[in-house]
């Protein structure tokens, strides 16, 4: 049995992304898995990061994850990151030196430590755009700052990136498509 710490970042339950994140959680409990699900458009997260040392929710947030085998966000892409609550979130839980620290090697130079190395991320996020627009032109931001930025510091090296493009325009065969995708990856954990 795996544990799961879903962070979901919409503010409106019949969104695409609702759509994903009870297709993920209905297939995971199915499968004999625990979900912890934080909403934090319901939960009022505050995102604002301001220096202060983490409040009673960041560091529940923390235990959370601590407790979990996978952390799973679920967001939409808008003007080519996520919305603010959830970078607001990842500034305020993902921080050092909970998640990370640095060796220092001498003077100001050094490299990351992940404190939490042996964890997994899936990832989905949805766009209003064509696929052949963000991959071309604005070279797919999100993956890199999460993937190769965020999670990696951390020390988690097992990140799977689900992207839904065109959400808006698509057919509804389309996001049945999309849906079955999320609940191969959830019966395949």
């Amino acid at each position: 049995m795996k544990k799961i710490f879903l962070v979901y970042g919409h503010y409106n339950d019949k969104s695409f992304n609702a759509a994903i994140k009870n297709t993920f959680i209905e297939k995971v409990k199915e499968n004999g898995h625990e979900v912890d699900c934080v909403d934090l458009y319901k939960e009022k997260f505050d995102p604002v990061f301001t220096g202060e040392k983490p409040d009673k929710t960041v560091l529940d947030h923390q235990k959370r994850i601590e407790n979990c085998d996978i952390i799973v966000l679920v967001a939409p892409i808008w003007n080519f990151r996520m919305p603010a609550i959830v970078e607001g979130w990842i500034d305020r839980v993902m921080t050092p030196p909970w998640a990370f620290s640095f060796k220092k090697i001498f003077g100001n130079y050094g490299y990351p430590v992940g404190n939490l190395k042996g964890k997994k991320a899936i990832v989905f996020c949805t766009y209003g755009s064509p696929q052949f627009a963000i991959k071309t032109f604005f070279l797919n931001m999100p993956t890199k700052r999460l993937r190769r930025g965020v999670f990696n510091i951390c020390g988690i090296r097992d990140v799977v990136y689900k992207r839904f493009f065109a959400v808006p325009f698509v057919s509804d065969g389309k996001r049945k498509k999309f849906l079955r995708d999320v609940e191969k990856l959830a019966i395949g954990l």
